[in-house]
């Protein structure tokens, strides 16, 4: 059977990276996005993501902070997602604020520009190699930034050109949510190189393809990690790429489910972190 579909949902190829590259390293670009945010970016690799409560001193409330940040051929690429409660903070008290933070980096502003309809503000670093761009959207603020090449680098301005405050509902999913039961405390998880005998599977359910999902032709694959416990069960399931439509719930489900004989290690049944992979094509 062939696939009708690709299986990334939207793959960028960039021209040479930098004049000495050689051609098997252009990367291949996707698109992301974080559940519950109105956020698309273009990366070359899966994003890590982090979130943080942050303390505010009053009249400002408590706010959460999320940072997809990750470095890939040289050039760092960070995006701060921050809430901003009531009263909101203006978008030249962000800049100050966030800017301020490393007193060191004295960017050099480039001008105005919009993205979706929303008014953001460009910098440029010290030494012309990389570009920071800060929106206000209600209650939301933004710290969009590449880092380590010219402006012109088909790196640079691929990211921008992509970054978008508007959510692509064919994006990957990123998420660090633990989905599934916790390990007990104290609990030691290994990696397969730690280990005598790794885990091994027993029966993998597969996933439903949900309607909603075949009506739209999406495909796609869903990346879990996640933890093949000592006393038979999956924990901390975590998702590292999802897919919208209810494709990354029932992956989960699937996941759930598995049967497996536990990995030992000096005679024991012991943890076992493992990535799972649930592929959805059209055929």
């Amino acid at each position: 059977m062939k696939k009708l579909l690709s299986l990334l949902v939207c793959t960028l190829i960039l021209g040479a990276p930098a004049a000495n590259a050689q051609s098997s390293d252009r990367p291949h670009w996707s698109l992301y996005t974080i559940k519950g945010e109105p956020l698309t970016v273009a990366l070359p690799i899966v994003p890590g993501m982090e979130t943080s409560k942050e303390v505010r001193a009053r009249p400002q409330k408590d706010r959460k902070r999320r940072v997809l940040k990750l470095s890939a051929s040289g050039v760092v690429y960070t995006i701060h997602i921050v809430e901003n409660p009531k009263p909101r903070l203006s978008l030249e008290a962000f800049i100050q604020e966030q800017t301020t933070a490393n007193s060191a980096e004295k960017l050099t502003p480039k001008g105005d520009l919009t993205v979706d309809g929303n008014t953001g503000k460009a910098f440029v670093y010290p030494d012309g190699n990389g570009l920071a761009q800060f929106f206000a959207t209600g209650d939301r603020l933004y710290d969009v930034r590449a880092y380590g090449a010219p402006l012109d680098d088909p790196r640079i301005t691929t990211f921008f050109h992509y970054f978008s405050l508007k959510k692509n509902k064919r994006s990957y999913e990123v998420s660090e949510n633990v989905q599934s039961e916790s390990l007990s405390p104290g609990e030691t998880v290994y990696t397969g190189k730690e280990v005598d005998t790794k885990a091994r599977l027993i029966m993998k359910p597969e996933p439903v393809y949900t309607e909603k999902a075949r009506g739209e032709q999406l495909t796609g694959t869903v990346v879990l990690k996640c933890v093949f416990a000592a006393d038979g069960t999956i924990k901390n399931i975590r998702v590292v790429v999802g897919l919208p439509f209810g494709l990354t719930d029932k992956s989960i489900e699937a996941a759930r489910k598995i049967k497996f004989i536990p990995a030992t290690k000096d005679g024991k049944n012991v943890s076992m972190w493992m990535q799972l992979e649930y592929n959805y094509n059209l055929y």
